[in-house]
Formats: C-alpha cells, sequence, structure tokens
C-alpha cells in the first residue's frame, strides 16, 4: 500500500470513530437507548453499534434516519457541537438574512475590537480572481506605503516545506486549508506595522478561513469583468486551464462567469472595492491608494522597494 493511500485509510477511520462519537453523544444527550433509536430510525441495534464503534460503512440515507430519530438536522450531527452559549447565539442568527448577517458580524467586530486585531487597517489583503492585477497593484502599493509584500500562496509553501502541488497531492484540501490558515497567523503576527498580501481567488469560499482573513487583514475586493480576467490572463501567457481552441475557451469563459457570480456575495464582503475595468494601472492603483486606510509611517524610497520585495532591515 502506499503512502498516499494509508494515509486516506487513517483519515476514513479517523472519520468513522468520531462520526461514531457523536452519535453516541446525541444519544446520550437526548436520553435514548441504543433499541430506541433503532426502532425511531428504522437502522437495526447491529448497524448503530458498529457505527457507535466507528466500523460502520455508514451512507448518507442512514444518517439522516438517525439524524431525524434523534431530532436534530444532518448538519447538526456533522459539525462540532459548538459551546451552549455559542449555540444560543447561532439559534439567533439562524434567523437573519444575509444582510442583516454582514451587519451582526460588523457589529460584533466593532464592539468587541476583533475589527482591528492588533493593526489590521495597516495589514492590506488582496482578494479576487486571477487576473485581477493583485500581484501587480499589490507590490506597488507595497512600495508606496514602504511595507514588505507577500503572496499567501508562496507562504502557504514555506508553512508546509513543499510545492503546493504536493501539499494537494499528500493532504488534500483539509490539509492545504490547515497551512493557509497557519500561513495567516504567522504573517499577521510578523506584521503587526503593516504588509500589502495577495490572496488566492477560492480563499473567500472557506469560511472559518475568509472571517480570521477578515479579522486580521483590511480586505480589498479587485473587481473586473470576466472578459477582462481572461484577457489578462491570456496576455500573461498562463493559459491554465484554457487551451487554444476556441471551444475551450468559450467553455472556460462560462466557468469563469459561474465562479464569479457564486463568490460575489462573498467578494463584497471586503471592506472595500476597487474596480479595474477599463482602467489603467496608473488609475488602479490611485483608485487603490484612496481605498485602503493611510499609513501612519512611510519608508524613504529605496527602503520601500526593499521592504516590498521581502527582505528584512
Amino acid at each position: 500500500m502506499s503512502n498516499i493511500e494509508n494515509l486516506s485509510e487513517q483519515a476514513n477511520k479517523a472519520t468513522l470513530t468520531e462520526l461514531g462519537a457523536r452519535v453516541r453523544a446525541w444519544r446520550a444527550r437526548r436520553g435514548m437507548t441504543r433499541k430506541a433509536l433503532a426502532s425511531d430510525s428504522g437502522l437495526s441495534e447491529r448497524f448503530l453499534a458498529d457505527v457507535e464503534s466507528g466500523k460502520g460503512n455508514v451512507s448518507i440515507n442512514s444518517l439522516e434516519a438517525a439524524a431525524r430519530a434523534l431530532n436534530i438536522s444532518i448538519l447538526e450531527l456533522l459539525q462540532d457541537a459548538p459551546r451552549p452559549a455559542l449555540a444560543r447565539v447561532q439559534g439567533l442568527l439562524g434567523r437573519l438574512d444575509d444582510t442583516q448577517l454582514d451587519q451582526a458580524y460588523a457589529l460584533l467586530g466593532s464592539t468587541f475590537g476583533l475589527s482591528d486585531a492588533l493593526g489590521r487597517e495597516q495589514r492590506i489583503a488582496l482578494i479576487g480572481l486571477r487576473g485581477a492585477g493583485k500581484s501587480t497593484l499589490g507590490l506597488k502599493l507595497a512600495t508606496e506605503r514602504g511595507v514588505p509584500f507577500v503572496e499567501l500562496d508562496r507562504e502557504i509553501e514555506r508553512e508546509a516545506g513543499t510545492s503546493m502541488n504536493e501539499i494537494l497531492l499528500l493532504h488534500g484540501q483539509a490539509g492545504y486549508r490547515r497551512y493557509e490558515r497557519r500561513a495567516l497567523f504567522r504573517i499577521a503576527e510578523d506584521h503587526a506595522d503593516g504588509v500589502v498580501m495577495t490572496t488566492g481567488g477560492s480563499i473567500v469560499s472557506e469560511r472559518e478561513t475568509f472571517d480570521l482573513l477578515q479579522s486580521r487583514f483590511y480586505c480589498v475586493w479587485l473587481k473586473a469583468s470576466p472578459e477582462e480576467h481572461m484577457a489578462r490572463v491570456v496576455a500573461q501567457g498562463d493559459m491554465r486551464p484554457f487551451t487554444a481552441t476556441r471551444g475551450a475557451t468559450d467553455e472556460a469563459m462560462e466557468d469563469l462567469r459561474r465562479i464569479l457570480a457564486s463568490r460575489e456575495a462573498l467578494y463584497a464582503r471586503a471592506d472595500a472595492v476597487v474596480d479595474t475595468a477599463a482602467r489603467t494601472l496608473k488609475q488602479s492603483l490611485k483608485d487603490l491608494e484612496r481605498a485602503v486606510p493611510q499609513t501612519t509611517v512611510r519608508a524613504e524610497p529605496v527602503e520601500a522597494l526593499r521592504l516590498a520585495q521581502g527582505e528584512r532591515p
């Protein structure tokens, strides 16, 4: 058996063990015997015993049946059990619409000091799809502000000690996200006085990671049209995942539109939005400079360039 297969088997065993423990805990919380749960769910006692011991071959249908019998949703069964006070807050927030949730998030942040975590407004994070100009504008903004410029992808590789491809191959998406969160914590701690950072386009899709990013960085969405995203990627000579055929490019454009549409509401949670559509590099940089909080200390031009390129004093 290969190392990858062995890691996968270990992960599956750990998942089944954790799932069994949660079923057992919820059954205890409800004061139900295994026999009563079997009767209410239509599942056999033998099957439930296997599930609770981490040996059961569990399907979605059987999980739904067990959850219904426990009078909880399947999501409540799968997610980590919150603290009682947190559960009450989640119950209240569950009644709010998306706009109200954004307002509640901002209110909690400002009330409990989460919105300015040790110089948050001096740490700028640029979010958006590939081809938005994050790297180009980010480096120029860092030079103007006299702070280091970092790319989150490179910092994740540094954290893991290997390449992106190897991280995904060995640890999967879950492992990648763990390294991503570690890198975010480290960057925030290492750059209390300021930094400009670019992020991957999908970071907004991970709620926990995006919440962490927003709590420690001032986020700016660099926005452009799908056509401009595509044109800039082609101009850079990096055709991934496109091919030279017209049909494949058309299909890629449709995928790009769908991705942008699915993430638009998430990107819009950023502290500021800079639309680079039909704007020159110089104009977009001016827009970006106006969109971010002013830095309190400016370095001399030569020192600023050195810092932006990642050199230490």
